[in-house]
């Protein structure tokens, strides 16, 4: 697994081709990020990398965990994603497309009753 550096100044166009390409070419790649920053730029990376694959067919998925990192002798506690590849004929169908059901038969509704002076006029 290919594992990208992204920071809190980096450019989040230039990252999403490097997700797009490692994605393209061995399915997966991972970020550790420390900081709200970095994670927003990498999160943005993922959102366009999104749009550079889609014509392909591909689709990304994002998996978040924590991870810790060994910086300068200090353990920091920072944010793994691994993006995955999924082709689009593998997305789960959409809302659309499921029918649901929902049963209500066994469930009782109850509504506190009125006070005296709301009560309803025709009663």
């Amino acid at each position: 697994m290919a594992l990208l550096k992204v920071s809190s100044r980096s450019n989040p166009h230039a990252v999403a081709g490097a997700f797009a390409g490692v994605v393209r070419e061995r399915g997966t790649a991972e970020v550790c990020v420390i900081g709200a920053g970095a994670l927003n730029q990498a999160i943005k990376a993922i959102a366009i990398a999104r749009t550079f694959l889609a014509g392909q067919g591909i689709d990304l998925v994002c998996v978040p965990s924590f991870c810790d990192v060994d910086i300068e002798g200090a353990r920091r506690t920072g944010i793994r994603l691994i993006v995955e590849r999924r082709d689009v004929a593998e997305q789960a169908p959409a809302t659309d497309d499921v029918d649901i059901e929902v049963r209500l038969d066994d469930v009782a509704v109850s509504r506190p009753a009125a006070p005296a002076d709301e009560a309803d006029p025709s009663t």
